[in-house]
């Protein structure tokens, strides 16, 4: 099953009310995302890739159309069980990190799976592990204020797939970082996109994130205008 559809949107929309007028974005869009893909949804603000992802991650619903993750179809979810899926199969990112400030750095990493319920000498394994792929170990006992943006970000990472989720979807998760640490944070999820085999959904018009995807989804005015591929992205290769 190692090219099984993760992801399948069939006719999607999301209108939107503007006083008298209306907006669609996403609007009638299609797609099939497969196990291990490195890809980015890309745009101009208001072409409805954020809110695409947000119904990919059942954190929004369709108005028409639909949307399956895992098989399961989004508008058919209650909310437990859309909590469900999310907790247990989905890892988010986002560009201002949304850490728990009281909190420290094992601490937030450890959280989703508090809410698995995962036992305590797994959880210590499972963070001490995702703190490691993200070369932030000795930051363990460090509070969120402590940190640089690049190492919250590192940090929101850690968080993300901890808990080695089928998908991470991330929104524009280099807004905040200066170059070098939007190169450094995309290079770390290239390198568990390949060893952990996560799909990676992206939301972004940051040509640093842009020049490591696999594929390439853009939208205008929340419609798809291309959807092209890459073996090798121009960043990810160096």
């Amino acid at each position: 099953m190692q090219n099984s559809a993760l992801i399948k949107t069939e006719n999607l929309e999301k209108t939107y009310s503007l006083g008298l007028t209306s907006l669609k974005a996403p609007d009638d869009v299609t797609l099939t995302v497969t196990r291990g893909e490195f890809l980015g949804l890309v745009g101009p603000s208001g072409s409805g890739k954020t809110t695409l992802l947000n119904i990919i991650g059942s954190l929004d619903a369709p108005t028409s159309g639909t949307a399956e993750v895992l098989g399961r179809r989004i508008d058919s979810l209650s909310q437990k069980e859309a909590a469900g899926l999310r907790n247990g199969h989905i890892g988010f990112i986002f560009q201002t990190f949304n850490l728990l400030p009281v909190y420290t750095v094992y601490e937030n990493v450890e959280f989703p799976l508090l809410l698995q319920g995962v036992e305590s000498s797994r959880r210590r394994q499972l963070v001490e592990e995702a703190l490691e792929w993200v070369g932030l170990a000795d930051r363990a006992d460090s509070r969120p204020v402590q940190l640089s943006g690049g190492q919250g970000q590192r940090v929101a990472i850690a968080r993300a797939i901890v808990k080695k989720p089928e998908i991470v979807l991330a929104d524009e998760p280099t807004a905040n970082l200066d170059a070098a640490n939007s190169h450094h944070i995309m290079r770390t999820m290239v390198q568990l996109n390949e060893e952990l085999g996560t799909t990676f959904v992206f939301a972004t018009h940051d040509e640093k994130v842009i020049g490591y995807l696999k594929r390439k989804i853009t939208l205008i005015d929340g419609r798809i205008s291309k959807d092209e591929r890459s073996d090798q992205p121009p960043l990810a290769v160096r």
